[in-house]
């Protein structure tokens, strides 16, 4: 099963929604406004990602800008951040693709091809 964590107003979560639907792959689809990942759930998606963490934050969101977290991520723990990213959804970056094998925040077609491929 294909989880997607989407915001409605997000323009590059409504393409890579379309990029999915033009694919005919199917998805649960939730908001992450509404229904964003709790911590246990990000260290989870983290883990599997093998990201970094700070790809986890939307750090083109206002949300960040105003928090000046540029500023403060270097001197968190990776508790502080999961503890910070489960407190609103809008710090986390969108989408978030979730499949059995991978996660990948944000839309690059070629990655989410690839990870959809498998």
């Amino acid at each position: 099963m294909i989880t997607v964590y989407c915001y409605s107003k997000c323009s590059t979560c409504k393409k890579a929604l379309k990029w999915l639907d033009d694919k005919g792959i199917t998805y649960e689809l939730k908001d992450i406004k509404e229904e964003h990942p709790d911590k246990s759930t990000l260290k989870k998606l983290h883990k599997k990602s093998g990201l970094p963490l700070k790809r986890f934050f939307n750090t083109s969101g206002m949300l960040y800008r105003e928090m000046e977290l540029s500023k403060k991520l270097p001197d968190m723990s990776e508790e502080e951040m999961y503890d910070l990213l489960a407190t609103d959804g809008m710090l986390v970056k969108r989408p978030i693709l979730i499949t059995d094998k991978t996660v990948l925040t944000g839309f690059k077609e070629d990655a989410w091809r690839e990870a959809l491929e498998k």
